[in-house]
């Protein structure tokens, strides 16, 4: 029998037809999904992203629509796995409008991204039936209401980041037992409350809950596992307890935490405690760290005491406004002077003496400030702060001993 000949042309429209057929296998459920969710939703004027989503019969939501990603279509009708709403790309205004439940009904996503938008309304609460997803993030919109404590049902979570809204009230302690998050952050938004205790979290590595309305202690036992901790800008109050021994950035600025500062807090390579009411001497310590760029700010405070000599080592310290006194110690002018410390502010306290180095200019880059002190300043400060004021040092009647510079070789 002959063998029957077919046209090149012919066979590529047929292999083509059987891939198209694949591709538009999204299943109804998820389609009907889809639809819903753009009807609550609209492109800000200069983003075109929902231009792409147009449901026809022709119209293949895996390949054509914006932000869309789905699971193999070998394997039976597809998926939406990953949902992505706005483009994140810089410049682009994002989308307007509210988020609809109907995206709970998406059962298969491991993905949900809102990108910075005008997107506002509740947070649905549907979205704590998402048992498949990993990743949760909805930021700079203008969503309201409270955390919905469903979410605390995203077991398989390991990122939830919600900052940059207005989400009010206070923090669900579901949140806080979710046994595989990794990333949490509620920064900005206006949440109140307690930060609620942590049970059975073995594997948080970042928690951002700064600029909000956040009161109370931080709880006594955080994880462990923390690399990156910061509750800046709340109003925050009580002692602290010893922090997780691996955090490498701490921020507990601006909030009325009171008491010592553990010396866990120095292990961080960034420690930022500023305004704040601390009170009490520093004990010296040599389990810091021993990185380049260890900043630490202890600034505003009601500290007192000498300076302790581990703090030499800082990159960049900031102690001034508290209530320091004694001689500034002879390592802290000799790494100034060798450039390792390259910012020193010491303003504002009652130090009384500071052993200036014979013969040693100051490098270029070193910015000192040591004005308003109980000493007349043995060198010009070289870049102090407007906050800093013009006087170089204290009226006599504030100084119980009254030093006048002395030149002494390190």
């Amino acid at each position: 029998m002959a063998s029957v000949s077919y046209p090149l042309n012919l066979f590529l429209f047929i292999i083509f037809s059987a891939h198209s057929t694949l591709q538009t296998r999204l299943s109804v459920g998820d389609t009907d999904a889809l639809s819903a969710i753009k009807t609550t939703l609209r492109d800000l004027p200069g983003s075109d992203f929902l231009s792409t989503w147009v449901f026809n019969s022709t119209s293949d939501p895996c390949s054509t629509f914006s932000g869309i990603l789905c699971s193999d279509p070998t394997l039976g009708p597809s998926r939406v796995t990953s949902l992505s709403l706005g483009t994140g790309l810089e410049g682009s205004p994002g989308l307007l409008g509210s988020l609809s439940p109907a995206i709970a009904n998406l059962t298969a996503l491991t993905q949900l991204v809102v990108y910075p938008g005008r997107v506002s309304g509740p947070i649905p609460p549907q979205l704590g039936g998402l048992d498949q997803l990993r990743f949760l993030s909805i930021t700079g919109n203008l969503v309201s209401g409270p955390i919905p404590a469903s979410l605390g049902g995203l077991a398989n979570l390991h990122t939830l980041d919600l900052g940059q809204n207005n989400l009010q009230g206070p923090i669900p302690p579901e949140l806080c037992e979710l046994p595989q998050l990794k990333v949490l952050v509620l920064a900005s938004n206006r949440l109140s409350g307690w930060v609620p205790k942590f049970k059975n979290q073995e594997q948080l590595l970042h928690l951002d809950l700064q600029k909000n309305c956040i009161s109370g202690p931080l709880p006594p036992s955080l994880p462990p596992t923390l690399r990156y901790l910061s509750v800046s800008g709340n109003q925050m109050s009580g002692a602290l307890h010893a922090l997780p021994p691996d955090l490498g950035y701490l921020d507990l600025s601006m909030n009325a935490f009171t008491g010592d500062i553990p010396l866990s807090a120095f292990r961080s390579s960034t420690a930022l405690l500023q305004r704040n009411n601390f009170t009490g001497p520093l004990t010296d310590c040599a389990d810091t760290v021993s990185v380049d760029g260890w900043t630490v700010d202890l600034s505003h405070n009601e500290l007192s005491g000498d300076l302790p000599g581990f703090l030499a080592e800082a990159e960049s310290l900031f102690m001034n406004n508290n209530q320091f006194t004694g001689a500034v110690p002879v390592e802290y002018v000799r790494n100034v002077y060798t450039g390792r410390m390259r910012t020193l502010y010491l303003q504002h306290n009652f130090m009384s003496g500071f052993p200036l180095p014979a013969g040693s200019p100051l490098p270029e880059s070193a910015s000192l400030c040591i004005s308003y002190n109980c000493m007349v300043p043995p060198v010009q400060s070289s870049t102090c702060p407007a906050s800093a004021g013009d006087l170089q040092y204290r009226p006599l009647y504030q100084c119980p001993v009254f030093n006048n510079i002395t030149s002494i070789h390190l």
